[in-house]
């Protein structure tokens, strides 16, 4: 049950994640992202609701595992979508801020590492 509410937790700020990237990118998304120069929101909208969409298809692949009834099914498709979200926690730490690993890679990674001890 832990374990399910920690995929939940994930699969939230993801879909959080979407809504800045997505909708609130010129707004939200400059109080979030400090380093990037306030002049460069509007230019990068486009750019902001392409990274959102993607987002969103983490949070839903985990909102999915949540909701397959067959346990191994289940348990392989939050392992997929977990490894994505670390992956993509580890690349954004290298090219763009190491906070992004620690507020998203981390809780994935935590996350799948207790899917392996259960």
């Amino acid at each position: 049950m832990i374990i399910k509410f920690l995929i939940f937790l994930v699969a939230v700020e993801h879909l959080y994640i979407l809504w800045i990237e997505m909708f609130s990118w010129t707004k939200q998304g400059k109080r979030m992202f400090k380093s990037i120069p306030e002049d460069l929101f509007e230019k990068t909208k486009v750019m902001a609701g392409n990274q959102g969409l993607y987002n969103g298809f983490l949070s839903v692949g985990l909102m999915w595992s949540l909701i397959i009834q067959n346990n191994i099914w289940s348990k392989n498709i939050s392992i997929y979508f977990l490894s994505c979200v670390i992956i993509a926690g580890i690349y954004g730490a290298i090219t763009s801020d190491k906070k992004i690993f620690l507020k998203q890679g981390l809780p994935a990674l935590i996350t799948l590492l207790l899917i392996f001890i259960s």
